[in-house]
């Protein structure tokens, strides 16, 4: 598997504009490869098969230690089970 970039989607039901210095609730945590020859960008889908047009990078990158995960330890709820069975084979 190449690169991949980690990206979050947020949950829509806040408002559209979030005050100054806060962040809209993460939703899912999902991973997606990165698009060729830019590894900092998402492809157009998650590994689960939702579309990333929406979606927010993280900027977090999958370690490369195997026994570490690939998503941001805050967001362990919140990991989109189908992303992470992919990530984990």
């Amino acid at each position: 598997m190449g690169e991949i970039v980690v990206v979050y989607e947020l949950d829509k039901t806040v408002a559209t504009r979030v005050p100054r210095g806060e962040d809209r609730p993460v939703r899912r945590v999902h991973a997606a490869p990165a698009a060729p020859g830019t590894p900092a960008a998402t492809g157009p889908r998650t590994l689960c098969g939702k579309d990333t047009v929406a979606m927010e990078t993280t900027g977090w990158k999958p370690p490369e230690h195997p026994e570490t995960p690939w998503y941001p330890k805050e967001h362990a709820s919140a990991v989109c089970p189908d992303c992470d069975a992919v990530m984990e084979n």
